[in-house]
């Protein structure tokens, strides 16, 4: 698998305009999203030859693309840029969960009793699940982007595989450890939250092996079409901070 590469990749001007940036800000949030409001709190199961039963998150299918447009947007604009991106999806994130408290408090119009229900059944998760969505989200992200910034000087710009796989290894430990323990000890028993937790890391993880391909081929795209190659030398860490 050859590396992405770009021919006189800058090193990231300030004030520069990208033609794709602003594009992968709204795809990562749009996954962001989507994974977080639809399928955030429900449990699947599936009987797996020569395992058994495995228990998992049902949003595990689609959360952890939002990890590889964060490798991708780290990889190509630097971890400023992405830092950028996890603030606007977790301002998403925040204004989508009090939407949600709003909607769902307002009194009821007769016809819709009963649909009230399933409204609150779907979209009224608990503080705690909403809590532990924000809190993992940002801690694992962050996580993540800084891993693969770090890991990028450190292998010099090759073998991005490492760097993938690697930060998502890190993120998703943190994401998934924070969240269903946040969510759900207590609610649901010890055992299941350990082997939810457990399951949802390795299918996390083994997705971002999965789309491997496909990341090369988006991150060799961009640093073309960008001219753009970032290494963060010089960058602030904090993740505090919104200024690239």
């Amino acid at each position: 698998m050859s590396e992405p590469s770009v021919a006189g990749a800058s090193s990231g001007h300030v004030g520069r305009v990208y033609r794709y940036y602003d594009l992968v800000m709204v795809a990562f949030v749009t996954v962001l999203l989507c994974s977080n409001l639809i399928g955030a709190a429900k449990a699947a199961q599936v009987d797996v030859p020569w395992v058994g039963p495995v228990t998992f998150g049902a949003a595990v299918l689609f959360f952890p693309i939002s990890y590889v447009f964060s490798d991708v947007l780290t990889e190509v604009y630097g971890y400023g840029r992405d830092r950028r991106v996890v603030w606007a999806g977790f301002a998403a994130l925040a204004f989508a969960t009090l939407m949600s408290v709003v909607v769902l408090g307002m009194p009821v119009a007769p016809f819709m009793a009963d649909y009230q229900k399933s409204l609150e059944d779907v979209f009224g998760n608990t503080w705690r699940i909403a809590l532990g969505s924000l809190l993992a989200f940002c801690c694992g992200s962050f996580t993540n982007s800084y891993v693969l910034a770090r890991m990028k000087i450190w292998t010099r710009g090759r073998w991005l595989w490492t760097r993938t796989i690697g930060s998502t290894m890190a993120g998703e430990l943190v994401d998934s450890s924070l969240f269903y323990v946040i969510a759900f000890y207590g609610i649901w028993p010890l055992e299941q939250v350990v082997q939810v937790a457990v399951a949802q890391y390795v299918i996390k993880t083994g997705w971002e092996v999965v789309m491997t391909p496909l990341t090369y081929r988006v991150v060799a795209f961009l640093k073309r079409a960008e001219n753009e190659d970032w290494y963060d030398h010089n960058t602030d860490f904090n993740p505090f901070r919104l200024r690239v």
